[in-house]
């Protein structure tokens, strides 16, 4: 900084958000010693939280040191093993690496020759699409960012699913976007994060109508597309009438098991110009992290060229079946209510809390007596429930329902001693009447057995 005027500097460091420069007043300068105030984070920071870490961050509960760790509650399909990107995946990003092409800055909407691949892979003719209707994120998330900000403004309201992903509530509260008349966007998660429900055709034409009947746009977030079971079947949205401006949302995260590879992408349907403005914005907000990864970018085209479809019929087995084992042994336990999915790698689990309690003391118990971590459903505005992953081994999701239905056992067999003291010391009958109705209701005689029995 030798040479450069003082007074330049402070004009230099005064830029402000809106792009302008604004000189101002000198700051008395500061005493030597002087210490410095607290600076407070923006507004923007201020109101930016995600509920899955919140409240993981504040669930501070030591689980049983005598029991290994089984922890459902994560998202990312890599942690346990089970579940490998294809060796088509690495030998592509190998390729790309050596190749020394994919070493310096792309365009900010992504690669051309990537931009291409996501147009051949996902082009059909109820929705035809070219590379000019692709711009690459930095992953799934970012893409989600993108078509919330190109959409909304503050105050603006945007309708997302309920239960729901909780990133959506993120992204918008973080720009002063709320509930209110003023809805720019409809967001359909399909199949859906965390329920694993798929939306059937006719459900999706609903959604189409209500969306062309009202002149609102939809941003749907498919990145768990085709990651169907249970004779479910995935249609993409923008195949289907009838034809509204549609935003799509993906990436290679979770169908390719690549999360920590961070590229997605958006796919802008728009036959009929409405998006003509939004295409440019886009293009602008793109222009903020001059694109994703371009050495990921250069592996896409073989990626989505040549994975094969059994390294999928893979993934869908093992969700499947561990969803099958889940269901088939918390069904039978009493004021448990496994909702068996469709789709995605996630169920839900309804549990009654006047047995149980609320589902976040309901997982502190989980994780303190048996080692077992799961989401409480309070993360996704879905209390009374809490989330399970679907991506362990088989063996491992038999282990972790025979420590929840032991946990279970324990938590009734404790009320049931509870009302049973209650009656001996009451002389009312009807307390008798209500420990007789919960001994029938609570009965082991159905519950499955487990390893440890």
């Amino acid at each position: 900084m030798c040479g450069i005027a003082k007074d330049l500097l402070i004009t230099f460091f005064h830029l402000t958000l809106s792009g302008n420069f604004q000189p101002k007043k000198q700051h008395p300068s500061r005493k030597d010693g002087q210490k410095w105030g607290v600076y407070a984070a923006s507004q923007h920071a201020e109101n930016t939280f995600n509920p899955i870490r919140r409240i993981s961050d504040t669930m501070t509960v030591s689980p049983n040191a005598n029991k290994r760790s089984i922890k459902l509650h994560l998202g990312d399909p890599t942690t346990t093993g089970t579940l490998q990107p294809c060796p088509v995946t690495i030998a592509a990003i190998e390729q790309a690496l050596r190749s020394h092409k994919y070493n310096g800055y792309g365009p900010a909407v992504g690669i051309a020759e990537a931009r291409e691949a996501v147009a051949r892979h996902f082009n059909r003719a109820e929705a035809p699409i070219t590379s000019e209707d692709v711009v690459l994120t930095s992953g799934c998330s970012h893409a989600l960012q993108m078509a919330i900000e190109v959409l909304a403004n503050p105050g603006d309201n945007i309708l997302v699913p309920c239960p729901g992903f909780p990133l959506y509530s993120t992204l918008m509260r973080c720009h002063g976007i709320e509930a209110n008349q003023r809805t720019r966007a409809i967001i359909i998660n399909n199949p859906s994060n965390p329920t694993g429900f798929v939306f059937s055709k006719s459900q999706l034409e609903a959604v189409l109508q209500i969306a062309h009947k009202h002149r609102i746009p939809i941003i749907a977030d498919e990145i768990y597309g085709d990651i169907t079971y249970n004779n479910a079947r995935f249609i993409p949205l923008a195949t289907l009438e009838p034809k509204v401006p549609i935003i799509t949302c993906d990436g290679i995260g979770k169908r390719y098991l690549v999360p920590g590879w961070r590229l997605g992408w958006l796919i802008v349907h728009d036959r009929d110009g409405a998006f003509s403005e939004v295409r440019k914005g886009l293009v602008a907000l793109a222009q903020k992290i001059v694109g994703p990864c371009a050495l990921i970018q250069g592996a896409l085209p073989t990626i989505l060229a040549e994975t094969p479809s059994s390294f999928f019929d893979n993934i869908v087995a093992i969700l499947s079946q561990n969803a099958a084992i889940i269901d088939e042994r918390l069904c039978r336990v009493p004021g448990l209510h496994p909702m068996k999915p469709s789709g995605a790698m996630y169920m839900m689990i309804g549990i009654d809390e006047h047995l149980y309690g609320n589902e976040t003391s309901f997982v502190q118990g989980l994780i303190s007596e048996e080692s077992v971590f799961c989401l409480p459903g309070s993360a996704f505005n879905a209390p009374s429930w809490f989330r399970v992953a679907l991506i362990y081994p088989c063996e491992v999701t038999v282990e972790a329902c025979d420590r929840i239905v032991n946990y279970c056992r324990r938590r009734l067999s404790n009320m049931r001693r509870q009302l049973q003291t209650q009656v001996t010391s009451s002389p009312l009958l009807s307390c008798g009447q209500d420990a007789d109705e919960f001994s029938s209701a609570t009965s082991e005689s159905d519950w499955p057995t487990s390893e440890s029995d």
